[in-house]
């Protein structure tokens, strides 16, 4: 919605200089800082000269622009004057005038948010500027607009002088404030000074505490290192030693001298268990543990499980199920750690469920393209205020089984950092009494994480995609994932951004051939981000479709969005719009809208 304030006649000189006059109050009165005041008022003034030198005469309207906060304001200078000659290369910067045709122009789109500009020879001129509100200014409706109109000051009779005096004013404001920002400058440079110094102190305090962790952690990797090879060998020698003895190679043992090796065996074994369980731990948090990915069938690896383990089953009161999964279920990631994390839950169920059932599922979750695993059980179950302590290295549960079996406090810590690695999480529900359900939840296809990634590489870009990249500036990941379904088998590929500061980032790593940006992101908003694109001589020209929630069609297409579309959007619209925005950069198209949409050049018409 566009509301009118003002039009303005540019006839004469004295017109010009009432032209910025009134460009002053109105910012003013929209809640402009001073500064901002000067900067609109020296655009207006600029281009309603040009108007005056090469038309003789048009016209400055000023309105606003949103229903939203920030709103816009929105400045037009028409003529129907010769036109802009090699427009192209004053826009560029490259054309040199006598009469210094084109720097007024320049300027103004410095000053201003955005500028756009239409001219053709004999056909005349029409600019218009806008410039974002600022955070604090309110939100004006149809009837603040028409009171602000209605408080809009008449222009004195000795309007130059006026004017002059004005100008000298904000030349001393602006003085003034430049000396107190020297002031504050050399007071900011004293504080800096002694802030560098005790910097300097830190870090050196820093470096020497950094060293000593390095040292401490050049110490664990050599004890982990020798733990690997002098505990494993004569853990393996004890249990083979032990194992010839139980088989008689060497002669009868008696009941007593049986029951000892017996004790020494499993003692060896719970150590060789513990030294496996540290050494898993250490690697993974070292980032020294690899994932190899590959597809595989739930089927086939229940049916691995269920040989593996069945031979543990010690009573028939205790039953060890599989629910057989669909045989067309089937999941991309590690098999081996993904077995791992079931075997020990499989192992902790069977220590401490005495009597009842164990069952083992595999349950798609669709919503979430995952896959949860689950194993159940009916034995002791967990307190609530335990269930935490039970994720913590060496920490176990005090219970009456304890006397019957021993464990690390390995397993489940290790369990919940193989499915970290593994992109998933690992739960746990449970009732004392009653039993126990552990799940991991995996993504049905693993990917690594973006900060796996090399550099050169950024996220979802192989190095090896040759297809056209498409910046999504999107902080919603189902909505992320959506665009990449939607883009999936196109001639576009996502490179995903999570904020302004990230797609800057990505900017500067591969530059898109457009953009796919929402306004709300994580409490900021893009709309100055927005400005700043368009404003921008180096980037202008990359088509910018909005997708977002807020419907305030008229402020994004005033900023320069190519299109803009709210929430949802369908795959197929996107790619019709892709298709139109990239194959005819250099002429703004206008896409086929969704019901209540209104495209940049009919918002202006119309307004």
């Amino acid at each position: 919605m566009t509301q009118r304030i003002l039009t303005v006649h540019i006839g004469n000189e004295l017109d010009v200089v009432g032209a910025r006059q009134r460009a002053r109050q109105i910012a003013a009165l929209c809640g402009f800082g001073v500064q901002d005041q000067v900067r609109i008022a020296t655009a207006v003034s600029e281009l309603a000269r040009n108007v005056y030198n090469y038309a003789g005469s048009g016209k400055v309207h000023f309105a606003i622009d949103g229903q939203t906060a920030p709103q816009v304001l929105s400045i037009r200078i028409e003529d129907q004057g010769p036109g802009i000659a090699r427009l192209d290369q004053v826009l560029a910067g490259s054309y040199r005038s006598p009469t210094g045709m084109g720097l007024g122009i320049l300027g103004a789109q410095r000053l201003m948010d955005r500028c756009h500009i239409r001219s053709a020879p004999g056909a005349g001129t029409q600019i218009t500027l806008h410039k974002l509100f600022p955070r604090d200014a309110p939100l004006l409706d149809g009837g603040m607009v028409g009171a602000l109109s209605g408080s809009l000051q008449a222009l004195p009779p000795d309007i130059t002088l006026s004017e002059v005096q004005q100008q000298n004013r904000e030349l001393l404001s602006t003085l003034a404030e430049l000396k107190t920002r020297q002031d504050d400058l050399l007071q900011l440079t004293r504080e800096l000074e002694d802030t560098n110094r005790g910097v300097v102190a830190l870090f050196a305090e820093l470096d020497e505490k950094a060293d000593h962790l390095r040292r401490a952690d050049q110490m664990k990797s050599r004890f982990l290192s020798n733990m690997s090879h002098e505990f494993r060998t004569p853990l393996s020698s004890i249990r083979a030693l032990s194992k010839l003895l139980l088989d008689r190679i060497d002669g009868e043992l008696s009941e007593e001298q049986e029951k000892q090796v017996l004790f020494i065996l499993q003692s060896a074994v719970s150590l060789s268990d513990l030294v496996n369980d540290l050494l898993d731990l250490a690697k993974i948090e070292a980032g020294k543990v690899d994932v190899h990915a590959n597809s595989f069938q739930v089927a086939d690896l229940f049916s691995a499980l269920r040989g593996m383990l069945r031979p543990l089953l010690v009573s028939e009161s205790l039953t060890l199920t599989f629910i057989e999964p669909d045989p067309a279920l089937h999941i991309h990631t590690d098999e081996g750690k993904l077995s791992q994390i079931l075997r020990n839950f499989i192992a902790n169920a069977l220590k401490f469920t005495e009597a009842g059932a164990i069952i083992v599922s595999a349950t798609p979750l669709p919503e979430q393209d995952a896959i949860r695993f689950s194993v159940s059980d009916t034995g002791l179950g967990i307190a609530a205020e335990d269930v935490q302590l039970i994720f913590e290295e060496f920490s176990q549960v005090e219970n009456h089984m304890q006397r019957k079996v021993k464990g690390t406090g390995l397993g489940l810590p290790l369990c919940r950092n193989l499915a970290t690695l593994l992109n998933g999480t690992v739960s746990v529900e449970s009732t004392p009494g009653h039993g126990s359900l552990f799940s991991v939840v995996l993504p049905a296809s693993y990917h690594a994480p973006e900060g796996s990634l090399p550099p050169s590489a950024p996220a979802n870009d192989n190095g090896n995609d040759q297809r056209i990249a498409v910046l999504v500036v999107e902080d919603n990941p189902p909505v992320r994932l959506l665009y990449e379904k939607f883009l999936a088998g196109s001639e576009f590929r996502v490179v995903p951004a999570r904020s302004v500061r990230e797609a800057q980032e990505r900017w500067e790593q591969q530059r898109p051939a457009a953009v796919i940006l929402d306004i709300l992101l994580h409490g900021e908003t893009a709309w100055h981000w927005l400005a700043e694109l368009k404003n921008d001589p180096l980037r202008r020209q990359v088509p910018v479709i909005v997708a977002t929630e807020i419907d305030d069609v008229r402020k994004g297409l005033a900023l320069g969005a190519d299109a803009y579309y709210v929430k949802p959007l369908s795959r197929q619209q996107l790619l019709a719009t892709l298709r139109a925005l990239i194959g005819n950069q250099h002429h703004r198209q206008e896409p086929v809208p969704p019901q209540g949409t209104t495209t940049w050049d009919n918002a202006h018409a119309t307004g």
